[in-house]
C-alpha cells in the first residue's frame, strides 16, 4: 500500500479514515467510487467511502465509545443531546435512520421524533 516515504502521509489520514468508517487500500485497487490520495504527487492511498447506512452504525459504535456506555444507558438529557449531535450529522436523512437511532437509545421512533421536535421549538 505504500513505499516508505508514504507511510507518514498514510498514519497521519488514517485517524479521519477511521473516524469515518472508511477502508484504506492500495491505490491500484481503487474502484471508480474510491477517492486516491496523493502525496508529494504519487499515489500514496485510497480510501474506500463506507455506505450510508454503514456510516450511521460507525458514528453510533464511535458515540456509544465515547460515552463509555451503551446508549440505551444514558438518561434522558443525554439522549437528547445525542440526537441533537445526530440530527447536524444528517443521520436522519439515511433510510431507517429514525429506526437505527431509536433502537440504539432503546427508545421508540416517537421518541425520537419527540426530541427533534424540542430542538426545533427552542
Amino acid at each position: 500500500m505504500s513505499t516508505s516515504g508514504d507511510e507518514a502521509f498514510i498514519a497521519a489520514v488514517k485517524p479521519l479514515v477511521d473516524a469515518m468508517g472508511g477502508e484504506m487500500i492500495p491505490p491500484d485497487e481503487a474502484g471508480a467510487d474510491d477517492v486516491v490520495l496523493a502525496w508529494e504527487g504519487v499515489d500514496a492511498v485510497a480510501v474506500r467511502l463506507p455506505q450510508l447506512a454503514d456510516c450511521l452504525d460507525h458514528i453510533l459504535a464511535a458515540m456509544e465509545r465515547r460515552k463509555g456506555r451503551p446508549l440505551a444507558d444514558l438518561d434522558r438529557k443525554a439522549k437528547q443531546e445525542v440526537v441533537r449531535i445526530l440530527e447536524a450529522r444528517g443521520a436522519f436523512s439515511v433510510r431507517h435512520g429514525v429506526e437505527t437511532v431509536a433502537s440504539a437509545l432503546g427508545v421508540s421512533r416517537f421518541t425520537i421524533y419527540n426530541y427533534l421536535n424540542r430542538e426545533k421549538e427552542a
